[in-house]
């Protein structure tokens, strides 16, 4: 029975291998393909929530300020005036007042944190086109250009830009951001590029204000914790089109410690397993090959198995790091190669935990998360609504 099972756990991997290379396939064909240019250059509002202060943080913001586009405005959400962002924010709005204006979250209409502000900052954005952004990410080249090239085309709803990472100068930020390019990333490329199965990232996503207000606006997703990959859906369920862009965001992650990255994932996977179907969160880990070897061995240990679970391994992170540096993300390559299996089993034991455990800590409260990532207080609140000016002008 043992032995029966190993060989199952092999073949799983060895299908694993191979969607991993198809995904790293279309990651190529999908940079080859020429950047769109738009006819028009519409206004766009980027909304950026803040919360605390991010490593890189005023740089992320100034690179944000001053884009290449003739008519954008740099919305910077901060939920009271006592988080640490509060004073960059009003520095940067003094810095560039035709770009940058503080918004004060104006209520909390729900459990997701990131969604109350980004509640308030919709009704502020002058533009129809809305760009979400993380605070930790820097710009794509021509980003702008590029999301006004998409937006031309009226059955567009959402554009959303590969995920990856940079800087990283420490054991935790490389984990980080080495996944987030060759898992997140080359799979938002590999879903939409082989199986038109849209995966939209609210590390940075652009949608178009009319079709957000027909679902409700984001106070419709406030108890939500997969906001990002629920709209994408919704707006999949209406006949609007959801499109990846061609450059990466790229996600700064410098001095992170393995604990973070730890933590982060093993909220991530709770997220994903509540998000998706039983059986497309059982399949998600053919995309996570090794560790199934590793189980494999130890139920059946010889020689094949060992040279199986081996090669496994080296293929795995082969081919992680050439999707990592195809989206950016070029640490040294054999501190990458060495990375992937401390990686890959953190992952591991994430998705594993998943299985059983549906509570997260998000920004310290803890919430339960039920079927469709839908956020239930462990303990019940005693109120939502916190009044607080909408917008300060310096």
């Amino acid at each position: 029975m043992q032995g029966m099972i190993s060989l199952l756990l092999m073949v799983a991997a060895a299908v694993g291998l191979l969607a991993l290379l198809i995904q790293r396939l279309a990651v190529t064909w999908h940079l080859s393909r020429p950047v769109a240019t738009p006819r028009v250059r519409p206004g766009i509002s980027i909304l950026k929530p803040l919360c605390g202060l991010d490593e890189g943080l005023e740089e992320n913001l100034v690179a944000f300020a001053q884009l290449e586009y003739p008519r954008y405005e740099l919305l910077l959400g901060v939920k009271n005036t006592l988080d640490d962002a509060w004073p960059l924010a009003c520095e940067l709005a003094v810095r560039f007042p035709s770009r940058v204006r503080v918004v004060l979250q104006q209520s909390a209409p729900g459990l997701n944190p990131k969604v109350n502000q980004l509640s308030t900052l919709e009704h502020r954005a002058r533009y129809e086109l809305l760009w979400v952004s993380d605070s930790n990410t820097r710009p794509p080249v021509g980003g702008l250009t590029e999301l006004a090239a998409h937006f031309a085309d009226p059955a567009v709803a959402c554009v959303s830009h590969p995920v990856s990472g940079t800087g990283q100068q420490s054991l935790g930020a490389l984990l980080d951001n080495l996944h987030l390019a060759s898992a997140v990333g080359a799979g938002q490329v590999g879903a939409k590029v082989v199986a038109g199965q849209d995966l939209v990232v609210g590390k940075s996503m652009a949608l178009r204000r009319s079709a957000l207000e027909a679902l409700g606006g984001f106070g419709a997703f406030a108890d939500v914790l997969a906001e990002d990959y629920v709209i994408g859906q919704a707006l999949r369920a209406r006949g609007l089109r959801s499109v990846i862009a061609h450059c990466p965001v790229l996600n700064l992650a410098v001095h992170r410690t393995v604990g973070s990255f730890w933590r982060r994932y093993a909220r991530w996977s709770v997220i994903h397993r509540t998000a998706v179907s039983p059986g497309t969160s059982l399949a998600q880990a053919l995309l996570n090959p090794w560790p199934l070897t590793v189980v494999a061995l130890a139920l059946s240990p010889s020689r094949l198995t060992a040279l199986v679970c081996l090669t496994t391994l080296v293929l795995k992170a082969v081919l992680d790091v050439s999707s990592a540096s195809a989206l950016g993300c070029r640490p040294p390559p054999l501190t990458a190669l060495l990375a992937v299996p401390l990686k890959d089993a953190l992952l591991f034991a994430a998705w594993a935990r998943a299985l059983l455990v549906r509570t997260v800590d998000w920004r310290g409260t803890q919430l339960r998360v039920e079927a469709g990532s839908r956020l239930v207080p462990l303990i019940p609140p005693l109120g939502h609504t916190q009044p607080a000016p909408a917008e300060v002008t310096p």
